[in-house]
Parts: structure tokens; sequence; C-alpha cells
């Protein structure tokens, strides 16, 4: 179906259209245009998934394993839309939040290559293409991430791609043993091969190269110090886009993995993953804590909430999946709420710093609302769509014995809790420090410029509301990733 090929085909459109484009106003607005247009096209891709199952397309008519497949199933289908809605609002924030001489960078050029790497990370069908992929990301990202061209951004961006070329490297190395032993790169004829294979077991040494691969992309513990280090130096447009999607390709890459091919020794890959992601959670949510820089307490707090969705991995069973695709959801559209309101917050007070703000809740009690959304979200505070995305995840651990990083869990939680209440105590509650307050306070926020926060905050709370069937949703992507022998089927026998 060419439906499968919109998110790759979409984005590169738009790329050709951007790079002859010569006007900054219209290019803000192609933009916006083709990120509504992704959002779109991503809501029939997962109508089309639950009326047809499967989506795929054998590039060049190769059928597998020999040509290159791309394949879209409930996981993909709904990291997909995902992923889409925080560009669209991601693409109207950065008309007020972007500033002039970034735009002359063409920096929705890079923009949609981003998007076009990670959509494609997520419907490859090959390993090689998702390295190709990851590529793409890489190199769209640094682009982003340094333009502005401070030393600050620099700085940050050098320990960025120090990283995360290691992760690759890591990767590269994976990829060719992992063809050397198998002689196919095809994820589904991987996991054929290797499922009647009594040798499997030695693909440990290829998994763990990966492992450590994903583990850098997805920002896991102890592989985590380029993300705090780089995300707070970039433009707060830049920040939030890659809170809310980057990582989340690298763990999306460890659930495709370690649920369709890498399963054959699990005791010893379900409690490794576990002590990872206990050790994610803490450390993320304890160094946190000790930060006042808004923008250093979210991006660790990308780090623990990494935690959850590799503890769900690791619990492996039909709830603790889909509790991950759940949390993974509502992590990606509520930390990037958070990114938004700490740029609304910038734009009235001049400071990400906590030290320096104050008195936002008398100034603009709309943003307070638009802040404490996210926050509680985050903090799994009921009725809003974290708390069951927790809920899920703990009931889980509860129902396999896995006790300890349930508690793990609620700990991180709480400490999750304490830095969003020392947010809201130091930029909300406290009197503004300095007297700059009173040429401030005149200051108003636009339509335009809390609507992208409003569209994801509705988002937390409708995926609250309305859990039971996002429930439902997650749990038909945990049930086709666990059994998957009709993913193989379809992709081998199309």
């Amino acid at each position: 179906m060419i439906i499968t090929a919109l998110p790759i085909l979409i984005p590169f459109i738009l790329i050709i259209v951007l790079i002859l484009v010569r006007s900054n106003h219209v290019s803000k607005w192609v933009s916006v245009t083709g990120s509504l247009i992704l959002l779109i096209a991503s809501i029939f891709i997962l109508h089309g998934i639950k009326d047809n199952g499967i989506l795929l397309i054998h590039m060049g008519g190769w059928k597998a394993p020999f040509g290159i497949t791309l394949v879209i199933d409930y996981l993909s289908g709904i990291m997909l839309i995902t992923s889409s809605l925080i560009v669209f609002t991601i693409s109207i924030y950065s008309l007020s939040f972007l500033e002039e001489k970034q735009q002359n960078s063409k920096f929705y050029v890079f923009f949609f290559s981003l998007v076009m790497g990670i959509n494609g990370s997520f419907i490859t069908g090959d390993v090689f293409n998702l390295y190709v992929w990851f590529e793409v990301m890489l190199m769209s990202s640094l682009v982003l991430i340094t333009l502005g061209n401070s030393k600050q951004q620099l700085e940050g961006g050098i320990k960025y791609l120090a990283l995360n070329l290691l992760g690759s490297l890591f990767f590269l190395a994976g990829l060719g043993l992992l063809y050397g032993k198998t002689g196919t790169l095809n994820m589904a004829y991987l996991a054929e091969i290797l499922k009647n294979d009594d040798q499997a077991i030695l693909m440990n040494t290829s998994a763990i190269l990966f492992f450590i691969a994903f583990g850098i992309k997805a920002a896991v513990f102890p592989l985590f110090f380029w993300l705090p280090a780089s995300y707070h130096t970039s433009n707060i447009t830049v920040s939030a886009l890659f809170a809310g999607l980057l990582t989340k390709v690298g763990l999306y890459a460890f659930i495709r993995f370690f649920t369709l091919f890498f399963v054959q020794d699990q005791v010893f890959w379900h409690k490794l993953l576990l002590v990872i992601a206990g050790f994610t959670m803490v450390v993320g949510g304890m160094s946190a804590s000790i930060h006042y820089d808004t923008r250093r307490i979210l991006s660790y707090h990308i780090i623990s909430q990494i935690g959850y969705m590799i503890m769900g991995l690791g619990i492996f069973t039909p709830l603790a999946i889909a509790g991950a695709i759940f949390f993974t959801i509502h992590n990606m559209v509520a930390k990037t709420n958070t990114f938004l309101v700490a740029g609304l917050i910038h734009k009235l007070k001049g400071s990400f710093y906590l030290k320096d703000i104050g008195g936002l809740l008398k100034q603009s009690p709309f943003l307070a609302i638009l802040f404490i959304i996210p926050a509680f979200a985050l903090a799994g505070v009921p009725p809003l769509s974290g708390f069951f995305a927790k809920f899920m995840l703990i009931k889980a651990g509860i129902d396999e014995g896995h006790y300890i990083v349930v508690f793990v869990s609620v700990l991180t939680g709480l400490l999750t809790l304490y830095s969003m209440v020392k947010i809201w105590n130091e930029a909300f509650l406290k009197k503004q420090p300095t007297n700059e307050y009173d040429l401030e306070k005149l200051q108003k926020l636009s339509f335009m410029e809390v609507l992208p926060s409003v569209i994801l905050g509705m988002a937390s709370i409708f995926m609250g509301v309305f859990a039971v069937h996002v429930f439902d949703l997650t749990m038909d992507a945990a049930n086709q990733l666990l059994n998957s022998s009709t993913y193989i089927e379809q992709v081998l026998n199309y």
C-alpha cells in the first residue's frame, strides 16, 4: 500500500519545497501546513491498521527478505500519530519562538529532515535501513542543536555528537555481526531464522552491541550524560522537539528488537533491563531535584521517565508492554509540553533560572494552568494520562513479583512530583526577586504562543479521561508484538 510510505514521502516533499522557497514567512506556513497533513495521514494510517491489519510495501517490487520493506503495525502506527502531533505543535510554536537568524539557516529543512529520519525509523522493516535513518536523525539534530553558533551551543553539540557517534559505531558493529551470522538484515526473516535455531543464544554478542547503541540513543543509565549536557543549550523550540521525540526512537528500537528476534535468553535480558530501568529512574530523578535551571530539570526527567518504559519491557508481559507503550506516548506529549511552558516562562521573565523568576501566578494565571497539566501528568496525578500509564506498569510489576523495581518507580514518581512542585513554588508562587517585574508584568502571551501547549495539555487530559480506549489500543499493540508470527508471516508472504 502506498499509504505505508507517506510518513517518509510527506517530509521528503516538504524538504524539497522548503529548499526552493526563499521567503521565511512562506517557509513557516509551509511547515505548519505540511505537519498538519502529516498528522492527518498518520490518523488514516492507524485507521487502516485497524481495518486491514499490518500495512507494508516492498520498495521497487523486491519482496522480503531481498528488498527494502516498510512495515507499519500497531506500535509503529501509535508512534507515528504521537510524533506527528508533536511535530504539528512544534511547527506552530516555532512561529513565535524561533529567532530570525535561525530561520535564515533553513531551520525547517533540517526540521523535516529530522522528522523523516524519525518516521523512517518507526516504519522500516530492515536493520540496515534503521541504521541509515538513525544517521539521518543524527546529522539533522546536530545542525538543529547548533543553530545560532553560540559557544554554549557548539559545546553542547560536540558532546551530543561524540556520544551519539559512539552509539552509531556500536550499532554498525552489531549490524555486521548480525549479518555475518544470519546472512540477512530483514527483521521478519531474522525472527523466522532465529526462532528455529538451537544456536540462537550466540546472538547475545550482537545483542549487547545493539543494547549499548540503543541505550545511548534512549539515554538510559549509565549512557545518558550527553543529554543534560546538550539539551539546555539549544533554542527552546529545538529542545522541546528533541525532548518529545529523539530518545523515544531509541526506546522504540529496544521494544522492536527485544520482542521480535532477540528473544532467546530472556531471563538474562529481562533482569538486565529491570536493573537498568531502576538505576535510570533513580539517577535521573535525583539529578533533577538538585538543579534550578528549568531546562536541566526537565532534561534529567527525560532520563528518569525512560526508566519506566524500559521497566515495562523488562517485565515482559502483555500488560507491561502495553503499559510501556502507554507511558511512552503519554511522556512524549507531556514532556514536550513542559518544555513549551518553559519557553513561555522565559518569554515573560527572560530567564530559565528559577532563582531569577517569580510571581507568574499573579502575572499569568492561564500559564499556571498550562504548567500544572503536564507537570501533574508527569508526576502521575489522576485523572491525567501519567496516572494510568504508571498504574499499568506498577500492576504488571506486582503481578510478576518485581517488587524492588515497583518500589523504585513509586520513589521516582515522588521525586518527579518534588521537582514539579519546586518549579511551581519558585516560578509561580514566590514574588519576583528583582525590580524588573514592574516592567515585565505588562507583557502578555498571544493566542498563537500558547496554542501548542493548549493542544498538548488537552491531549494529556483526553488520554486520561479516555484511558480505557488508549489501553485497548496499547494492549492490541502489545499482543501483536508478543505474537510475532503474524508480523513474520505478513512480511515474508506478502
